[in-house]
């Protein structure tokens, strides 16, 4: 596993009248992985509550779902201004302001009176998102590329587990303490979180232009790679998205209409992903960021025809369509990392707007595949497995573009 020792980096020091260089620690790499995995635990980790939710507000089902859709949306929001504002302002206060709003929001949700004042203050939650892209920056600002990569998979590894994890551990709080738990267990990790990023991130002074810091996105999306990279992050997504909304569509019946069956056999792909970011953090420093994507998009198709060919042939054990599918998962574990390294790459002078905005694309993107495949998804295994081969395809083409691109110009 990659070290959390720290990478020295130049500081200043004197000896009589001449400056010289002290080490200076970045975070641990298990610091940042709790940053990353507490921006995305609060998206799923109340899902088993949500039924209790509506019942102490008497409120609609579906307006308290919006304490989950909306939520994603929000964070995709905060993930691009976080970015922007962190190249400006410096990494540790984006982090410090995030970590302090989501405690304080954390803790309205615990005590809110109302429907309305939960949802505002769980909208307010959603700023603990950029958490996620400054993790990434600060590791991208200590280590070469394929470093980073490597790091990036391992960071990916606490980010899948958190949603594994957060609907259980949530669940559990509910049905021991009530719903309201969840979100002082939050309040909690946050401050911790807090605690660690006080003592540990760092100020670094940032190179600072009077310009207009809008046009950094516009000088983002001029360039070639990073498109290739964050479409090929947002096509892997839709096949996830796609994954998610259709299984318990197409095999439902076949559990029974079992949710703890379903549950159990929809983890498979979660566990493909720690598994893909397992071997990215093994392997990524040591193989070129291009072939890295183009190999786990290659094992997404193989994965996806192979279920093809099984649902065409008639093989309906639930297997037989789970298995495939694992493959979606142990792609995007080795996708995100190396691509995430390779977006940052494009322009180091915007490495924070760059994750944000990458992060804000990844997820904007899948969600428009995964609804544009909504529209044409029927009760029919084959079906699905033809939708997200579609969307595969798409991150394998962005893979291959990536990849020639690097190989044209594998350093900007």
């Amino acid at each position: 596993m990659a070290s959390d020792n720290p990478i020295r980096r130049p500081a200043i020091g004197t000896i009589g009248s001449t400056r010289v260089s002290e080490p200076a620690a970045p975070p641990r790499l298990i610091t940042l992985i709790l940053l990353s995995a507490l921006a995305v635990l609060p998206v799923n980790m109340i899902l088993p509550s949500l039924p209790n939710i509506a019942v102490t507000f008497h409120a609609d089902f579906a307006l308290v779902n919006l304490s989950v859709a909306g939520f994603a949306i929000i964070t995709a929001v905060m993930e691009a201004i976080g970015g922007v504002i962190s190249d400006r302002f410096g990494r540790r206060p984006v982090v410090l302001a995030s970590l302090s709003i989501f405690v304080a929001a954390s803790i309205g949700c615990a005590v809110a009176p109302n429907i309305g004042t939960f949802l505002l203050f769980r909208a307010t939650q959603a700023c603990i998102g950029p958490c996620y892209s400054v993790a990434l920056v600060i590791i991208k600002e200590t280590s070469d590329e394929r470093e980073a990569a490597s790091k990036f998979g391992y960071l990916a590894m606490g980010w899948a587990l958190a949603p594994m994890v957060g609907p259980l551990f949530g669940g559990s709080l509910d049905e021991l303490f009530g719903w309201r738990s969840s979100f002082v267990v939050f309040a909690i990790l946050g401050a911790a979180a807090f605690a660690l990023s006080m003592r540990e991130i760092r100020r670094i002074p940032l190179p600072r232009s009077r310009g207009n810091y809008v046009v950094a996105y516009g000088l983002l999306l001029r360039s070639a790679r990073f498109w290739a990279y964050t479409l090929c992050m947002a096509a892997s997504m839709g096949v996830l998205y796609v994954f998610l909304g259709g299984a318990p569509l197409v095999v439902g019946d076949e559990l029974g209409r079992s949710s703890a069956k379903l549950g159990f056999y929809m983890g498979l792909v979660p566990t493909g992903f720690i598994l893909g970011s397992y071997l990215a953090g093994r392997y990524a420093s040591k193989t070129s960021l291009g072939a890295i994507l183009v190999l786990a998009r290659l094992l997404t198709c193989a994965g996806l025809l192979a279920g093809l060919a099984l649902s065409s042939l008639s093989i309906t054990h639930v297997l037989a369509f789970f298995g495939p599918c694992l493959f979606i998962g142990v792609g995007n574990g080795l996708t995100m990392p190396a691509a995430n390294s390779g977006a940052l790459s494009v322009r180091p002078d915007l490495v924070g707007t760059a994750a944000g905005l990458a992060a804000a694309m990844r997820i904007g993107g899948g969600a428009l595949i995964a609804s544009i495949a909504g529209l044409f998804l029927a009760r029919s295994i084959p079906a699905l497995f033809v939708t997200m081969l579609i969307s595969a395809a798409l991150a394998l083409l962005a893979a291959l573009y990536a990849d020639a691109l690097d190989r044209r110009q594998p350093a900007d």
